[in-house]
């Protein structure tokens, strides 16, 4: 146990001191808020131009009277004019673009047109598209002898609630969003460290410093070591970035309190329905945050563990070839691209067969499971996936541990899958 401590302090001390490690972990924080302030100023950024619009209404929809919610677009009513005519003056006049709306039929409108010199942005277009709809529909109510008022008491926008058999309610939007947060960053820590575990072992494999280290130590014990020393530095990197994002996070309102209070009222101004915004920050507020956090933990621990040790086979018996690497680590791969596939769809029904099936699974739980667990997943399939994914882990160390301690010290032979079957069945 010694050695795999000394084993340990090594992997971990090396990459901690190096240069490459302190700057992608006070970068990359630095980086997120950046990317999360620029967002936020696109978003939030105030047009220094107003959009122009001359209107014609020859169907008298607007009664000559817009008055425009976006205090970025103005419209300009302009009479004594033809489409044909004004169409060609319309810049000269000042003006971005022209709305021409003809004598129509309120209840088959057609041969409305704007004109501009360039095609019409999204954004406008739908603002303009949603004033003429607007004025339509209080035509059509007009024409039918229905009071704005009464149209209101009628229109119908509800909220069905969810509650659930236990007694709880349901929150299907926080835990979608914290579901797809979790999965993909399990996923991704599979990938990123399950890597660089094996180029670790490359590495020392190619410039035999594990010829050295094993003259003291055995295969399995630097294999172990080595696999813990870099999860801990995982952790630690991860750990770093939580704090610092937490300090950014909490700085940046202080140190740009304008900025933060006109997010906030954008965000609550595009806000698809009025609450909205609280309602997720209350459905957040009722996911079981404790056990979402245990269990993230106990996924990363778990899988990074299991998914190392294999990434760790690999590297032991690759001695220069790069293509060699990449044809041999596709299958481990495999396994965390097909926990990726079956995560999206355990996010859009957690109960489904496939999803229960991806989440007891050891090589795709930790990914899967980490997407189901805020959608309330009964206890007897939680607790079966963690015991599954221990023993899994404990299996896969044990068959890899045989790959290793016999690859780890084989040069200038390119080994196949089928010669590392063969050691993993070898009894001794």
């Amino acid at each position: 146990m010694n050695k795999i401590w000394l084993v340990i302090q090594r992997e971990y001390l090396t990459r901690v001191k190096k240069k490459s490690f302190l700057i992608t972990t006070i970068l990359v924080p630095l980086i997120i808020i950046g990317f999360y302030a620029a967002i936020l100023a696109v978003q939030i950024s105030d047009s220094s131009e107003t959009a122009k619009i001359a209107v014609i209404d020859d169907a008298n929809l607007f009664g000559g009277k817009l008055e425009s919610t976006d205090k970025n677009i103005q419209y300009d009513f302009v009479t004594g004019d033809t489409e044909q005519g004004y169409k060609t003056k319309y810049k000269k006049a000042g003006y971005n673009y022209f709305l021409y709306i003809p004598k129509i039929d309120i209840n088959d409108p057609k041969g409305i047109n704007i004109h501009s010199e360039a095609s019409l942005g999204i954004t406008t277009k739908s603002k303009v598209e949603r004033a003429v709809n607007n004025a339509l529909e209080a035509k059509r109510m007009e024409a039918a002898n229905i009071k704005a008022d009464q149209f209101k008491s009628i229109n119908s926008d509800i909220t069905i609630t969810n509650p659930l058999d236990s007694g709880k309610e349901s929150s299907t939007t926080a835990a979608t969003i914290v579901a797809t947060v979790c999965g993909v960053l399990i996923y991704m820590i599979l990938m990123i460290y399950g890597t660089m575990v094996m180029r670790g072992v490359m590495e020392e494999k190619i410039s035999r410093i594990a010829e050295v280290i094993i003259s003291s130590v055995k295969p399995f014990q630097l294999m172990l070591g080595k696999i813990i020393g870099i999860g801990l530095v995982g952790i630690t990197q991860f750990a770093i970035w939580f704090v610092l994002i937490f300090l950014l996070m909490t700085v940046l309102p202080t140190i740009f309190p304008s900025l933060m209070e006109q997010a906030q009222t954008a965000a609550s101004s595009q806000a698809a329905t009025p609450g909205m915004l609280a309602n997720i920050t209350n459905s957040l507020s009722s996911l079981p945050i404790g056990l979402i956090l245990f269990c993230f933990v106990f996924y990363f621990i778990g899988g990074y563990l299991m998914y190392a040790s294999l990434f760790a086979a690999i590297g032991s018996v690759i001695s220069e070839d790069q293509q060699e690497a990449q044809q041999l680590v596709f299958p481990i791969m495999m396994p965390i691209i097909l926990g990726f596939v079956i995560m999206t769809k355990a996010i859009t029904d957690p109960n489904s067969g496939l999803a229960i099936f991806g989440s007891m699974f050891p090589l795709t739980s930790p990914i899967v499971m980490m997407a189901r667990i805020c959608f309330d997943v009964p206890a007897w399939q939680l607790v079966t996936s963690m015991i599954l994914l221990i023993l899994g882990f404990l299996f896969f160390t044990w068959l890899t541990a045989k790959i290793y301690r016999t690859g780890i010290l084989l040069y200038g032979k390119k080994i196949t899958w089928k010669e590392m079957i063969k050691w993993m069945l070898r009894r001794s």
